[in-house]
Parts: C-alpha cells; sequence; structure tokens
C-alpha cells in the first residue's frame, strides 16, 4: 500500500498532491475524468490531471518512463521519472500544448493487492497507464515469444537446435504473446478518444497491438516503430505466423524503420506473401491495402542532446574524466559500451584486440580497450554462455600481453551509470561498435557528442575551447547507425583481422583527418536528434491520417487476420438486392465483363471458365432485354473456344481490337491502321527479358505482345517489369504504339485501343440501332478495366446524350478506382451474376404467363 511517508518521500511529487489522491475514487471511467476531483493540480515536472480537450499522444512500448523502487521493511513504493527512458524522450519533439501518455509494464513487480492504488498513482501523478502481467503471462510474452524467439530471428539466428539461436515456435508461448498485446490494447482502450488520440507503438513486443485497436476503434490514428532489424524474407518466413504479423501491422496507417533495407525487406515480404506491392509519389512510399495507403516511414532515431550535454556539464563527469585521464596517462584509449548477449560481438572485438597486438607488439603498453558490458535484459543459458565466453577471452589476451600495471583489456561488467559513460567517452580516441547484428545502437552518437566536450569538462582535462575537436568510429556494417556515419571506419565483425586494422588506422591517423570526421558526425547528430525524429514520425502520422474522415470503414475478417476495409463516402459495396431492382425495372441493359481476375481467379491455372459461369452467361444471354458482352485483354481464339456454347454472348478481345457481337457474327477489327512492323522491334527485347528473368513469358497476340512475370520472383519481376518499361519506352518513341504496364505484365499494344472505346463504341451502336440502354452494368479488376469506368463517367455526365437510368460501375477488391461500387472477389462476382440470371429467369416466366 502507498503510506504518507511513502508520499512525503518522493522528491518529485507534493504531499498535497498526494492528499488528493486519498480521495481518487477506484473506479476510473474510460476517459480518464475524475467524478470527485475536477481540479487540475500541477506537479514540480508540470504534469497534470487529464485535459479532455488537449489533442493526446499516448505512446505504447514494453516499458513505462517509470522507475520504482519497494521497500521491504516499511511495504512503501518510491516512483519517479526515468529521465534516461527513450520513450519519454520523444515529447521533445511533439507540439507544445499536447498531451503525451504512456501505456506499458513497469520495470519492477507490484503485488496483486498494491497495483489498484500504484495504477491510480502514476495515472493522475504521471500520465501513466501500467499493464500488470501475472508470471507466467510475462514469461510467455517477454522471455518465451519476443526474447527467446522473435528477438534472435530478427537479428538473424534461426533457431536450428534448442541450444543454438533461440528456441523455436511453440504455440503457447505465441499465444501468451497475443494474450499480452489484447491486455495492452484494454489498457490503451481506457484513455483512447479515437477522434482526436494519435497512438504510436514501439517495437516487435507489441506487432499485433494494431490489430485489437483497430478492430475496436476504425479511424484512429495508429503508427508503429520497429526499433529492431527486420529480417530479409527467407529468415522472416520461417516464422508459422507469419502473415497475421504482417496483417497486424497493416493495421497502423504508418510503419516506421530505422534503415531503407528494414524496410525493404518488410516490403519483400508483404510483396512475396500477401501480394501487396509499394508505389514511390513524391518521396513517400506507400501500401495500397484495404482501400488505404499505408505509409512507410524510413528514419533513425537519435539521441537527446540536451539531456547528455547536462550530463558533460556536470563537476562530477568532469572529476571523473580528470581521473580517468591520469590513470590512463600515457596510453592511447579505445571504448565499446554493449549489452552482454549474443549479437553485440564483444568477444569478437576482443579477439580483435588481440590481433592487433600481435601484429604491432609495438602497441603493447601504449593501447588499452576499455569495454563496458551492460546488463543482459533477458535471462537464459544463452546469456550465461556469453558472459563466461567473453570473460575468459579477455582474461587469456590479458594474460598473454598485459604485466603489472597494464591490461590490455579494461572490461567492466555491470550496471554503470551514464556520467560514468560519458568520462570514458570524453577520454577515448576511438570509439569501438562491432555488433554482429543490430538494430540502431546510439553508442557512436554518444561517443561523438561526448568528444565535442563542455566548458566544464574541457576546463577538467585542460583542454582549450578553441582546440578542434576529434574523433574517429570504427563501427559494423551490420547496425542501423552504420549508413548515417559516412565518416565512420565500418568493418566486417566477422572478419577479426580487418577490426584490427581499422583500430590501427584510427591510432595512427592524423588529428586534421580526425577532426574533419567528428566535425562531419557531430553537425549530423546534433541536427537529427531525438526530437527531430519524433516530429518528423509525428508530422507524417497526421498526414497519414488526413482522410480518415473522407472515407468509411468496416471490419473484413476473423482474429488476427482481420482488418479494416477503407471506402469512399461514395463508394460501396455492391448488392445483389440493389441491382436486381434496377435490373427489373429497364428494358435495355448493356452488361459489359471483364474475365481474368473478375470471372475467373487470377491464381488459377487453368482458365477455361467453369460450367456454372457458362450456364449464368447463357441465362442472361437468351434475356431479349440484355446485351452481354465479354471485355478482355485475350486473343480472340481462346476466347471463342471457351464461350462457344453461348451463342449469343458479344465478345471484345484484346482491350477491343476485335469485337463480334454473337458467336454467328464477323469479327469485326478496330479502324486503327495496324501496322506490325513494331512487332520486330519489340519481340527481341521481350525475348531478352524473358531468358533472365525466370519464371516470365510472353503472350503472342494479333494485335499486342504481353511480358508476363506473375511467375517470377516478386521482387526480381517487378523489377525488371519497370526496367522493361523504360527499355521499350525509348526504343518505340516514334512508333503509334503504346507500353503500359498491367497486373503483373507489361503489354504493347497499338495505340486508339483500350476498353474504354469499347464501352462508347457499345453503347453508340445500341443507340443507333434505337435501343439506348436504361441499365449499363460493368465490372473488372485491373488497371486496363478503369478506362471502362473513366468512359462511363464520362457518358454519364455528358448532358447532350441520352441519360442512362441505372449505372453500376463495379471493381473488384478495395482499391483506388474510378469505379464507384465494389465486391470483394470472384465469388462475390459469381454471386451477383447468378442474382442477375435469376431475375432474368423469374422475368422471362412473367412474359410468357403474359402471352397467354
Amino acid at each position: 500500500m502507498i503510506t504518507q511517508s511513502c508520499k512525503d518521500s518522493l522528491d518529485m511529487i507534493s504531499v498535497n498532491d498526494f492528499r488528493v489522491v486519498d480521495r481518487i475514487p477506484r473506479i476510473m471511467n474510460v476517459l480518464g475524468v475524475l467524478s470527485e476531483f475536477e481540479v487540475a493540480e500541477q506537479d514540480d515536472e508540470g504534469v497534470t490531471s487529464p485535459d479532455v480537450s488537449k489533442p493526446r499522444r499516448i505512446i505504447v512500448a514494453n516499458q513505462l518512463p517509470i522507475r520504482g523502487h519497494h521497500n521491504e521493511e516499511t511495504k512503501d513504493w518510491f516512483f519517479e521519472l526515468d529521465k534516461e527512458s527513450l520513450v519519454l524522450q520523444f515529447k521533445d519533439g511533439f507540439p507544445a500544448n499536447s498531451e503525451v501518455w504512456y501505456v506499458g509494464l513497469l520495470k519492477v513487480d507490484v503485488d496483486k493487492k498494491d497495483q489498484d492504488e500504484v495504477a491510480r498513482l502514476l495515472f493522475y501523478m504521471f500520465r501513466c497507464v501500467p499493464v500488470f502481467l501475472t508470471a507466467d503471462q510475462k514469461n510467455k510474452y517477454y522471455h518465451g515469444f519476443c526474447k527467446h524467439y522473435l528477438w534472435p530471428l530478427f537479428h538473424y539466428m534461426l533457431p536450428l537446435s534448442p541450444s543454438h539461436g533461440g528456441v523455436r515456435f511453440d504455440r503457447s508461448l505465441w499465444e501468451g504473446y497475443i494474450v499480452a498485446n489484447r491486455i495492452f490494447a484494454n489498457k490503451v482502450t481506457e484513455i483512447l478518444r479515437p477522434h482526436k488520440d494519435s497512438v504510436w507503438v514501439h517495437d516487435y513486443h507489441l506487432m499485433v497491438l494494431p490489430s485489437f485497436l483497430r478492430k475496436r476503434f476504425n479511424r484512429v490514428k495508429l503508427g508503429f516503430f520497429l526499433h529492431s532489424p527486420f529480417p530479409s524474407s527467407e529468415i522472416y518466413m520461417t516464422i508459422p505466423v507469419r502473415e497475421e504479423i504482417l496483417r497486424s501491422l497493416l493495421n497502423c496507417d504508418l510503419i516506421g524503420f530505422h534503415t531503407f533495407d528494414y524496410a525493404r525487406h518488410f516490403l519483400s515480404c508483404c510483396s512475396k506473401m500477401l501480394g501487396i506491392d509499394y508505389q514511390c509519389q513524391r518521396g513517400y512510399i506507400g501500401l495500397d491495402y484495404c482501400g488505404k495507403t499505408i505509409s512507410i516511414k524510413i528514419l533513425h532515431m537519435g539521441i537527446h542532446m540536451g539531456q547528455l550535454e547536462s550530463v558533460l556539464n556536470m563537476e562530477q563527469t568532469a572529476t571523473l574524466a580528470k581521473q580517468l585521464k591520469e590513470k590512463f596517462e600515457g596510453k592511447i584509449v579505445m571504448v565499446g559500451v554493449d549489452d552482454l548477449d549474443l549479437l553485440k560481438g564483444i568477444s569478437l572485438k576482443f579477439s580483435a584486440m588481440g590481433r592487433l597486438l600481435e601484429m604491432r607488439p609495438e602497441l603493447i603498453g601504449k593501447v588499452v580497450l576499455v569495454q563496458i558490458a551492460n546488463p543482459a535484459r533477458s535471462q537464459g543459458k544463452d546469456v550465461l554462455e556469453v558472459e563466461k565466453e567473453t570473460t575468459l577471452v579477455a582474461q587469456q589476451i590479458n594474460l598473454k600481453y598485459g604485466y603489472k600495471g597494464y591490461q590490455p583489456i579494461v572490461f567492466i561488467n555491470g550496471q554503470v551509470s551514464t556520467l560514468e559513460k560519458a568520462a570514458y567517452y570524453a577520454i577515448s580516441e576511438c570509439c569501438v561498435v562491432n555488433a554482429v547484428r543490430d538494430g540502431m545502437n546510439l553508442v557512436s552518437y554518444k561517443y561523438t557528442v561526448c568528444r565535442q566536450g563542455s566548458p566544464v569538462l574541457d576546463r577538467a582535462l585542460g583542454i582549450d575551447e578553441s582546440y578542434p575537436r576529434k574523433s574517429f568510429l570504427i563501427v559494423s556494417e551490420f547496425i542501423g547507425c552504420s549508413p548515417s556515419l559516412s565518416g565512420a571506419y565500418r568493418v566486417n565483425p566477422w572478419d577479426v583481422g580487418a577490426v584490427a586494422d581499422a583500430m590501427y588506422v584510427g591510432i595512427q591517423m592524423k588529428d586534421e583527418e580526425k577532426h574533419l570526421r567528428h566535425e562531419k558526425h557531430y553537425k549530423y547528430i546534433s541536427s537529427h536528434d531525438v526530437a527531430f525524429w519524433a516530429r518528423s514520425f509525428d508530422l507524417d502520422l497526421e498526414r497519414a491520417c488526413k482522410e480518415h474522415h473522407l472515407k468509411r470503414y468496416y471490419n473484413v475478417g476473423f482474429g488476427l487476420n482481420s482488418r479494416v476495409a477503407a471506402v469512399g463516402t461514395n463508394f460501396r459495396m455492391l448488392t445483389i438486392e440493389r441491382v436486381a431492382a434496377a435490373y427489373n425495372n429497364t428494358n435495355s441493359r448493356l452488361i459489359l465483363l471483364d474475365y481474368d481476375g473478375t470471372m475467373m481467379p487470377q491464381s488459377a491455372v487453368d482458365k477455361t471458365p467453369r460450367s456454372e459461369v457458362i450456364s449464368i452467361l447463357d441465362c442472361l444471354c437468351s434475356d431479349p432485354k440484355n446485351v452481354v458482352f465479354i471485355v478482355s485483354g485475350r486473343g480472340r481464339d481462346p476466347l471463342s473456344k471457351w464461350f462457344s456454347p453461348c451463342e449469343k454472348l458479344g465478345i471484345s478481345a484484346e482491350h477491343g481490337y476485335f469485337t463480334r457481337w454473337t458467336k454467328n457474327s464477323p469479327w469485326e477489327t478496330c479502324s486503327v491502321a495496324m501496322d506490325s512492323d513494331w512487332k520486330k522491334i519489340v519481340q527481341p527485347v521481350m525475348d531478352l527479358y524473358t531468358e533472365t528473368t525466370d519464371g516470365s513469358f510472353i503472350e503472342k497476340k494479333e494485335s499486342a505482345l504481353v511480358w508476363h512475370h506473375q511467375d517470377a520472383d516478386p521482387d526480381f519481376g517487378s523489377c525488371q517489369a519497370k526496367e522493361l518499361l523504360d527499355h521499350l519506352e525509348s526504343v518505340l518513341a516514334n512508333e503509334p504504339v503504346v507500353v503500359k504496364r498491367g497486373q503483373q505484365i507489361v503489354e504493347v499494344k497499338p495505340q486508339g485501343v483500350s476498353k474504354g472505346l469499347v464501352v462508347e463504341n457499345l453503347v453508340s451502336t445500341m443507340r443507333s440501332q434505337g435501343k439506348s440502354p436504361d441499365f449499363l452494368f460493368c465490372i473488372g479488376d485491373d488497371r486496363s478495366d478503369e478506362d471502362m469506368f473513366e468512359s462511363i463517367a464520362r457518358l454519364v455526365g455528358n448532358p447532350l446524350t441520352p441519360p442512362i437510368a441505372e449505372v453500376f460501375a463495379c471493381t473488384v477488391g478495395h482499391k483506388p478506382t474510378k469505379a464507384k461500387y465494389y465486391v470483394d472477389d470472384t465469388p462475390e462476382v459469381i454471386k451477383l451474376l447468378q442474382g442477375l440470371a435469376a431475375a432474368s429467369v423469374g422475368s422471362n416466366h412473367t412474359l410468357e404467363d403474359e402471352d397467354i
């Protein structure tokens, strides 16, 4: 329980504030509004009670930015803000008038009997909503699925055996991960105002939380940032629940990554597993998913400059730095600061130090590597093995090259304060960061800022303020900060000899060059701090959500595969009831049907129409009020063969180049002059790309040539398609043809041939025959069908032509389109046509009765 003595001891909160807590009701409403306390109290940190009028940023992370301590004797709890917590530093990038709230776990365990009081205290004094998990839940969620399955795998360690690379997939751990994410979502729900607040979810611990939030609040502004690497598709695809995680992330409006490599791997997984391709437009990357554009953000995190500079200006830091300088007098100090885990490469760093002294014995006694090992964030056999191996390597090198008064490796294994680290950074000539794989790693940033110094530090170290600052960085190629540090010496951490050579380069490099490298890094780091990163993400999240109010949303699917589909306010699902009513009240109908992707799934190997489809089409064609056409990009021969049973069915093949009204009608050719000489140019180019792209092939039509890559590797096929498009456009600049990229195709066809012209010609012909259509139904799924939708919009909007009473332009799937209606997939198309066929049968029976 929280006692008065505990309350009086908290140095950040006054006694009066805690007297208010005594009157806080045990039950809070969803908005966090007090029923007994309405006066806004403010503590020394500027934390106030909730203000429902302000926009809020809700930061959801595994841990809260709170330090807690429990006095076992008095049973009192002590809490304070953790100034070094990354999530607390985000607020510097948000607008001054915004409230920032935090949801996450506490770093200390709280007894169940104290949880309600602790939660109320943190809520009203720190704007923190703690998540409490049982020991079993936390074990499965954090130590099990997060740290021993996801974390190794995201760092490219496959669980090939139980003793190497973490644990293998365990369904019970996955279920524990889901349970924990749902509890986090419930806590967010308690304080969330979905139409005002934005939610920013952090890291791999909470990758399925977006699904729970999006399903409850369709319009919530939801962002996610991954602080670890995102592995290549070959690694990620080994996860049995890979699609569930991807679809959950795609429920966000904005997804952030530190580097382009991490984003590229994520986009590749979306393409290979979900068939979703990204597009670049005006500097932004987006994924079209369920009618929404999911924005991808690529921007690495920075450090808190003000906080680190304040540490450098402390007398304690200056005093310690002076002591360390005297301790290592006459020696070149290199520093490393890493977590004690399997991937930080500390033992490889030590081996490189040993190799350096072996190759350059003259450096023995002159160079020291100080390695600070932060405590591991998890527990297990692998951590113990790393600690044992690292200590052993350090001992061997010190035994071989050290002597009384000199140790080449100073291994500090344990908790070291920020102040102490800053002092070590300040006196070190070189910083070595050679993790074998890491998400971002800000050690090199902190080192650079500390080498810039401060007035207090300079006086203690006897450095003139005008003295040129210098630093030297050795960074691994496999960490997130590497691309941003162009002046660093990049190394392969596995190549011990190369790391040793880099150390020697840093020792021998002239001060002038070190100064130039330092200036370049410091300028970049100081301008790209954590506030810049948070502000940029916040602005992009607002931009990604600016059209929320312009769309309608509805839930699709179940469980973690659920998603929210977005449609325009005038974009509606086409129901059989709506279209059948209009169908029955009209007398001259034109029905236009695309084939591939509309009536036949794109994934089908055998493209021959099923007997059910033939029966439906035959029924529609038998109605004398109907003119039914298949409008396809396919050649006339396969279409004629497939639909030969439907004698009254019209076919427009090759996007309208060939058209016939019935089976027995002659084929009419488009009026465009046909000159096939361009094919002699196109064929060799397409042959070249087919030869170099496995799974691709060329479709030869009478009027066109089409390069298909649906069976090729998605990434490589898409890349080759872009190259082919550019290649063909350059060589065909003076030819009377157009080059178009469609759904996994690149097509070259004569100018003036499109499905849009088919619509205009068919409507014009019907009007000239005195059968002006009063019902127009058109359905398709890809880019070529958009030409039909565009032509229909022009026809409907033209006041000089006879009006068409009922118009249904319908696309398949949720995507940006010129159509006003949609259906979900091919089976829904078939159901729709079955409904129309049934209406035709009923209409024909009525006519027969009237004739009798």
